[in-house]
């Protein structure tokens, strides 16, 4: 055919490029930031950025271009000397920054997310290059999220004296960064720590080091003080010296749940504050009403987005059987139609694989997937020969025991399986160690609110995936850590509440028993033997015998023997905590209903406020007074807690999403709580009565010195409507018995008011399933509302789970 210009054309060449569709190159210049690769490092080399000068390295080590495996940069290898002079700048440099007020921390905030955006296309581009991901995705999509972070935070920052009074920064803070979003997970951390009044060290992922040097370097640039950001570069050895450095006062990590675990072993029992962001294995669940291609899409930008190497990706497609056929039809149709390449080409959907041993360990699980028997599906097109490039592939007919479907393969990697009824779905979203985050696609509003709740995790979304925001928290449940990045629930990971007084009574009490002391009953006015009272353990709402069959004697402050109680053991702790899960109704009941029970243990224990003032003076040796005042605390705190059971509400967040992210309170589930030996009533009270109003169900160590108090108290929960299993009472040897509880995989979370030596073994053995814990060793004023009890309990007691709902046309 003739065009009207007179040009010749293939009419067939026409109808096939319109049949194909297919794009052009598209690709971003990158001589700019090529240029400031090779003159920024001196030498040859990047060093660190230290105390706000930038410091050379004996070592190096090489930076590849993942989507051509050449060299790209030198950067300095951290050394302990290195680290130990970032963390002295750091602490040099932290008076003076928590001396400013709220505005010009606000107006240094401020300036980083300006200097951000003024520079956003060199950092996207220098992104793209160090990453591999496609120029898209760091240009549309990390990095306006890394200046959002930054102005998010500058109103934190400013607003921080009257949104979260009685609070103090941690101090130095450390920080170690994963490789597959490096400078938003940079933003994600020294946003948050910066306008709490932190000072930082960061360091970030040998492979991706390039975004957070030239981030260092726009530091220098807006003039931000000395010392309060500091990097280091370097891999493991590194990061394991920032870890283990005794002056820094808090770590902050995002990467692989092994190196989580190693983290809280090396942390347990050094006072360090600690947040984990760790993988994950996220279901995208998708019922038969659900509109297919818009769920193809979804797909897209939940396994395929940054190449899969994301810890919340959609790697587990749960499908409703009636539908998984053509679902599947649709997403090889779309597989075939993405295209895999350049980074810097505007046209790509998917970049390279970050470096050759992340490649490999994908194309290893690929194998065994196969071997295990699944039915691996890939487009019929290759992917580039040079470079760390993989093919989008879909697994069907995966077992859910599978490895590829347990494993975080950290991948352009699905696997799918099929369900049939709604309860299936949610059994096999959670049937995985991990809880980071889901997606759940149906056109009922009412299925998809129902299931959202009923998956463990700590995001959801509905109808979409992979939407983030500095204004919503980020976190996950069990195996993908604790604490959350981003909103009000981020910053409260870099503060610390200050205390109203100091020189509280110690957890321990060490008694010197004298040699000679006379334990033979006393006898009675009629000359018969009394009747043994021995107070037996609480287990499902029932007395019950310990399994030892022994007892240990109660003795007080000067020797005597006030009673016994029995000597509960690992058996005894494994009952108590099938009780406490057999009674998961409790998180089920409206907060006023469980208000209600609360108040009615008050007001038994409030008629029997005599009788527990006796009991208490009897073991501890104060006087009557003090027993009084400790009876009418413990009443006044569970009122305290009830009246909070209906109004600890979540938060409806503004996000850019026509639709809301509601930051929803869900109670933890089982939590362990060792008490201290002080104040034997009320410490019990103070640290069951906030678990009991959230919906927690507790197992609970009694004060190892003066347990009676609590086995008195269990008669009050008995007559006082406490459903069997809520309030499980073990008495016992309190760090045996809470190690047994930090052993324990089906145990959410747990509190520990004793020794140090036992609070460092308990977040040891935490590691196995990386359950929260609460360790306190230095004791605290509980008589003092002030620091006994209040919103601090009630935060540690929930974890916030964020659902994304959109709405709207």
């Amino acid at each position: 055919m003739t065009t009207p210009t007179g040009t010749t054309v293939d009419a067939r060449s026409v109808r096939a490029l319109y049949d194909s569709m297919s794009y052009g190159p598209a690709p971003e210049a990158d001589g700019s930031v090529r240029e400031w690769i090779r003159t920024a490092a001196t030498d040859g080399a990047f060093g660190h950025y230290i105390g706000g000068r930038w410091v050379k390295a004996t070592e190096q080590f090489e930076v590849q271009e993942p989507a051509t495996g050449k060299p790209l940069a030198q950067v300095a290898q951290g050394s302990g000397d290195d680290v130990n002079a970032a963390v002295a700048a750091a602490r040099a440099a932290l008076p003076a920054w928590q001396a400013l007020d709220d505005h010009a921390r606000a107006r240094w905030l401020y300036a980083i997310a300006r200097g951000i955006q003024k520079h956003a296309r060199h950092f996207a581009v220098l992104e793209s290059l160090d990453n591999g991901k496609p120029i898209r995705e760091t240009r549309d999509i990390d990095i306006p999220l890394v200046a959002r972070h930054f102005y998010h935070h500058a109103g934190w920052a400013q607003l921080l004296a009257s949104e979260f009074p009685g609070t103090h920064a941690y101090g130095v803070v450390g920080q170690v960064i994963p490789w597959n979003f490096p400078l938003l997970m940079l933003a994600w951390k020294v946003a948050p720590a910066l306008a709490a009044g932190n000072t930082v060290v960061l360091k970030p992922a040998e492979f991706t080091p390039l975004t957070a040097l030239r981030f260092a370097e726009l530091m220098h640039e807006i003039g931000l003080p000395p010392g309060v950001f500091n990097l280091v570069t370097g891999d493991g050895r590194t990061g394991a010296a920032l870890v283990d450095h005794p002056d820094v006062d808090k770590i902050a990590f995002t990467g692989s749940t092994d190196v989580g675990r190693a983290i809280r072993k090396a942390t347990a029992g050094s006072g360090k504050g600690l947040s984990l962001e760790l993988g994950g294995k996220s279901p995208f669940i998708v019922f038969e009403d659900a509109d297919l291609d818009s769920v193809v899409e979804g797909v897209v930008d939940a396994i395929w987005f940054n190449q899969g190497q994301v810890c919340c990706a959609g790697s587990r497609l749960l499908v409703q059987e009636g539908v998984a056929d053509r679902l599947y039809g649709k997403l090889r149709d779309r597989m075939e139609r993405l295209r895999v390449g350049s980074p810097l080409d505007k046209s790509i959907d998917m970049g390279a694989i970050v470096a050759p041993v992340q490649l490999d360990r994908i194309r290893s699980l690929c194998a065994q997937g196969v071997e295990e028997g699944a039915t691996c599906w890939q487009p019929s097109w290759g992917v580039p020969a040079e470079g760390t490039f993989h093919p989008p592939t879909l697994f069907t007919n995966v077992s859910p025991s599978a490895t590829i479907a347990q494993v975080e393969i950290f991948g352009p990697v699905l696997v799918s399986m099929t369900f049939r009824t709604p309860e299936e779905a949610v059994a096999l979203a959670n049937n995985t160690p991990f809880g980071l985050a889901a997606s759940v696609w149906s056109e009922n509003i009412n299925l998809a609110l129902d299931i959202a709740p009923k998956i463990k995790a700590g995001v959801v979304w509905i109808n979409s995936t992979n939407l983030f925001d500095a204004a919503a928290g980020f976190g996950g449940y069990r195996e993908s850590g604790f604490g959350r990045e981003g909103g009000r629930e981020g910053m409260w990971e870099y503060l610390k509440p200050e205390r109203a007084h100091h020189g509280a009574p110690v957890p321990v009490i060490d008694v010197v028993i004298p040699e000679q002391h006379d334990d033979s009953a006393p006898a009675s006015s009629t000359g018969l033997p009394g009747i043994d009272r021995t107070p037996k353990l609480f287990i499902g709402g029932k007395q019950a015998r310990p399994d030892s069959g022994y007892t240990r004697t109660v003795r007080a402050l000067d020797g005597r023997a006030v009673g016994e109680v029995g000597e509960g053991n690992r058996k005894d702790i494994r009952n108590a905590v099938e009780a406490a899960h057999a009674a998961s109704g409790w998180a089920k009941l409206t907060g006023h209903q469980r208000a209600q029970i609360l108040y009615y243990i008050a007001e038994n224990l409030s008629a029997r406020a005599d009788e527990f003032a006796t009991r208490i003076t009897a073991m501890t040796g104060d006087d009557r007074a003090a027993g009084d005042a400790e009876v009418a605390a413990s009443i006044s705190r569970l009122f305290t807690y009830a009246a909070w059971a209906d109004k600890h509400d979540g938060a409806v967040h503004d996000v850019p999403l026509r639709g809301v992210a509601l930051a929803m309170h869900e109670p933890i589930g089982v939590v362990g709580v060792a008490c201290p030996d002080p104040y034997p009533l009320l410490g019990l009270v103070s640290l069951i009565a906030p678990l009991m109003a959230t919906g927690n169900r507790v197992v609970a160590i009694p004060s190892v010195r003066f347990p009676l108090a609590a086995t008195d108290f269990y008669s009050v929960l008995e007559t006082s409507d406490v459903p069997g299993g809520v309030v499980n009472l073990v008495t016992g040897e309190r760090d045996a018995l809470a190690r047994t509880l930090a052993d324990h995989d089906d145990v959410g979370a747990l509190w520990y008011f004793g020794a140090h030596a036992g609070a460092a073994d308990i977040e040891r053995a935490s590691a196995a399933n990386l359950k929260r814990t609460w360790t306190e060793w230095t004791g605290r004023e509980w008589l003092d509302p002030r620091s006994g009890e209040g919103r601090e309990f009630l935060r540690r007691a929930v974890q916030v789970k964020n659902i994304w709902i959109p709405y709207g046309e």
